[in-house]
């Protein structure tokens, strides 16, 4: 067997390729970030609209996940998908049309940037990549900045869905110790462990491993790790290509960089399971396992 390799390397973008691109007239890039804060109260979300503002890679526009992008029924989760026609139009609203190609940043960490890649996958996009390195490495380099807010003019753009690509908790409660599945943890080990209850009661789906997001990056840099050590992350827990993985978090973020990276190693049967731990935990009829 050879060496592992990344077989969409187009969906990941060097800051060199991205410096030399950011005038061409189908190219659309969008910040990402918001930040999760932790506190008495559970976990709570603000977006990097004021980051954005003071500064960003010229030319992009802002997505906020939780605000522009999210359900907004009342009774949604945080980060829950909207359905692919409505994701679709405001995205035409926010200058993605038909034949653009994306280029999706974020900060401090790959995933919110990977979160809005996967659900731009889910409704059908083709050409949408991520910056390797996000805006940390975009500054390290001395790259210009901007404060102008994007002019992408309204577009048109037409969804055709994936299905399968986010699954809701009956699915996965069915994976459970269902041969030919792997249900995978993308959050901390001392969450997965059962260590801290951060998202409700403490622990983590029965059966599943755990392969952190963050450990699929390089904690300096913000790039993604080689293709040979993340095959080895995810071949370690067991993980089969050949079978049905479903990832989850604690809100359906994270667990999007194990899935983008899951699919670029060739594993063809991938979900994440939307609301994650938000959802499960708090549910009492949800069954829960604690331990290493």
């Amino acid at each position: 067997m050879g060496e592992p390799t990344f077989l969409y390397p187009e969906a990941i973008v060097s800051s060199d390729w991205l410096a030399e691109h950011l005038d061409d007239p189908g190219l659309r890039v969008f910040e990402c970030t918001m930040y999760l804060q932790y506190g008495a109260d559970g976990v709570t979300a603000r977006n990097a609209r004021t980051e954005y503002d003071a500064g960003h890679i010229p030319g992009a526009g802002y997505f906020d996940l939780q605000g522009d992008l999210s359900d907004q029924s009342p009774d949604a989760f945080r980060f829950a998908m909207p359905s692919s026609d409505v994701l679709a139009a405001k995205l035409g609203e926010m200058g993605i049309g038909d034949g653009h190609r994306v280029v999706l940043y974020s900060r401090d960490t790959l995933q919110w940037s990977s979160r809005v890649w996967w659900m731009l996958y889910a409704i059908g996009l083709e050409k949408i990549s991520i910056l390797d390195g996000g805006f940390h490495t975009w500054m390290a380099e001395g790259r210009p900045v901007s404060v102008a807010p994007a002019d992408y003019p309204p577009s048109r753009l037409t969804a055709n869905p994936r299905a399968g690509t986010f699954v809701g908790k009956g699915e996965v409660m069915s994976a459970i110790d269902k041969e030919g599945v792997c249900t995978i943890n993308a959050l901390t080990a001392n969450i997965h462990q059962g260590a801290d209850d951060r998202y409700g009661r403490a622990g983590r789906i029965p059966g599943s491993v755990n392969v952190p997001a963050a450990s699929l990056q390089n904690a300096k840099t913000l790039k993604i790790n080689t293709p040979a050590e993340v095959a080895k992350s995810f071949a370690d827990v067991g993980a089969d290509p050949r079978g049905r993985v479903i990832v989850y978090c604690g809100g359906g973020v994270a667990a999007t960089l194990d899935a983008f990276l899951l699919r670029q190693l060739g594993y063809m049967d991938i979900a994440v399971y939307d609301n994650s731990m938000t959802e499960w935990a708090n549910d009492p009829d949800m069954p829960m396992e604690l331990g290493s």
